[in-house]
């Protein structure tokens, strides 16, 4: 652990040159309207909203706001769709389509992975690295799965479903997407999908990519706008599938809504991750993980650590480097590639943030953020931690979304546990210690869907993902992601 006389000083004389992503390649219309049938449509109501970039409060286009009418013209292009073509064509070349959309992604990658950077604020090395290469790699995994569905459900007869509805959120909007588009053109679903509103930019790209793939028309239809339009999709009597990736408000109210339908549906909502470090864990490497597990993409990932839950005998230890680690972050410019923290999504969010620093303060938490300096105009939120919290403090049991994170001390294996467990979300969790036994034994314990060990934040379109209890129902990616797009019948 760094002393008083050798920490390095972070605050003086350690600069980076700017090293900015250029914005020369890309392609972005000033006006957006809805893709329905395969070709860009006006909204029926003549209706448009500003898409503004976070990192400076500058309008990047403006977007179609779809009403129930749009919705309605959407549902109906995919429903003749699947009926006239989709459903009917051979597996294999169902294949070859999603085939090429993920070339066609590879081949516009930088262009993808700086829009993203512009519409949603996070940082270029993540967009770039993390983002787009695996949403390419979700479509080549599922192009894969297409003419396979007899080995995936052995012995039994699969059907597609018809019309799936997807609504999908503002922190990871290309990924998401290829998340739930793949799976549902694998399995001869048609889409109608919606994506978040502050940030529909890359979906909208990707509606592009697909005209250019040749999909035939309807395949994919692509409404924007806010809440009316995904209750629109979530209503309408024509969907047979509704996949939502959200908050788990939201998630009810859907719930609600699909009771005693016959639609089928997939729940991604929250989480309130507990990170949990044995004192026989490599330190370094754990804070390391640490670091990645609540700040990446500014903390606005649904499986963040965003509790850290630290044995009692290295917990000083860990809590003085991850302060020092959290001095060497740099908050700036999204598109610049030193950056490691870019902007807060929107103005409603960064607000949201702020008071939930302001509650963790008033309930007697004591609050350290980095000492970086912010740019004056767009959203940011400094790196935060907080200590001296106990376990029904609101910063410890709700989800702020946001580079904000809680840590506990524990004593014992049992005690960790306990405390893992005691939130009513379970999409995530992580574990930090060289025993492996002590690995298996958490995560038989944890109950969370998700378990990393020795590492946090890491994906792949083969695994599964989904949570327990308010973290959602159901699971996406992998084999798994199939079901939810199928109909099984004997032979």
């Amino acid at each position: 652990m760094a002393t008083p006389e050798n920490k390095l000083a972070f605050d003086g004389g350690w600069a980076y040159d700017p090293a900015p992503e250029s914005t020369d390649h890309i392609s972005l219309k000033k006006r957006y309207g809805l893709f329905i049938g395969g070709e860009f449509v006006a909204p029926e109501n003549s209706r448009y909203f500003d898409t503004i970039n976070p990192a400076n409060e500058q309008k990047l286009a403006r977007v179609a706001e779809a009403s129930e009418a749009d919705v309605d013209r959407a549902v109906k292009a995919a429903r003749a769709a699947y009926s006239g073509v989709w459903s009917r064509m051979p597996a294999k070349e169902r294949g070859k389509y999603i085939y090429r959309i993920a070339r066609i992604m590879q081949e516009r990658a930088r262009e993808f992975a700086a829009i993203e950077s512009l519409d949603g604020g996070k940082p270029i090395r993540e967009s770039r690295d993390i983002d787009v290469p695996l949403a390419a790699a979700h479509f080549f995994y599922y192009a894969g799965w297409a003419d396979k569905l007899d080995y995936a459900f052995p012995g039994q007869r699969v059907k597609p479903l018809g019309v799936a509805g997807q609504i999908i959120p503002w922190n990871f909007p290309l990924l998401m997407a290829a998340w739930k588009i793949a799976p549902a053109l694998a399995t001869g679903n048609t889409v109608v999908l919606k994506p978040a509103e502050t940030t529909p930019l890359t979906a909208l790209k990707l509606a592009e990519v697909i005209a250019d793939a040749g999909l035939p028309p309807g395949v994919v239809n692509i409404v924007t706008g806010a809440g009316k339009t995904g209750a629109a999709i979530v209503n309408h009597p024509g969907v047979d599938k509704i996949a939502f990736t959200g908050s788990t408000n939201v998630g009810r109210i859907i719930q609600r809504a699909l009771a005693g339908t016959r639609k089928k549906y997939t729940l991604e909502l929250g989480g309130k991750a507990a990170n949990v470090v044995f004192a026989d864990a490599a330190i370094d490497q754990a804070v390391e993980g640490i670091v990645n597990g609540i700040f990446f993409n500014q903390g606005h990932v649904c499986c963040a650590g965003s509790r850290l839950l630290v044995q009692e005998s290295v917990a000083d230890e860990v809590v003085a480097k991850l302060k020092e680690r959290m001095e060497t972050l740099i908050v700036g410019d999204p598109l610049d590639k030193n950056t490691d923290i870019g902007a807060i999504n929107s103005s409603m969010q960064l607000e949201k943030i702020q008071s939930y620093l302001k509650i963790g303060k008033e309930e007697g938490g004591e609050m350290h953020q980095s000492a970086c300096r912010l740019p004056k105009k767009g959203y940011w939120c400094r790196p935060t931690i907080f200590t001296g919290v106990a376990q029904s403090n609101r910063v410890v049991q709700e989800e702020i979304f946001g580079p904000v994170l809680a840590i506990q001390t524990f004593r014992s294996f049992d005690e960790a546990l306990a405390k893992a467990n005691n939130t009513p979300y379970g999409l995530s969790g992580g574990v930090w210690t060289d025993k492996g036994a002590k690995i298996f034994k958490m995560t038989q314990g944890l109950r969370a869907g998700v378990v990393w060990a020795n590492t946090f934040n890491k994906f792949d379109p083969t695994s599964p993902f989904g949570g327990y209890k308010e973290s959602g129902v159901g699971r996406e990616g992998g084999l798994h992601g199939l079901d939810a797009y199928v109909k099984l019948g004997a032979r």
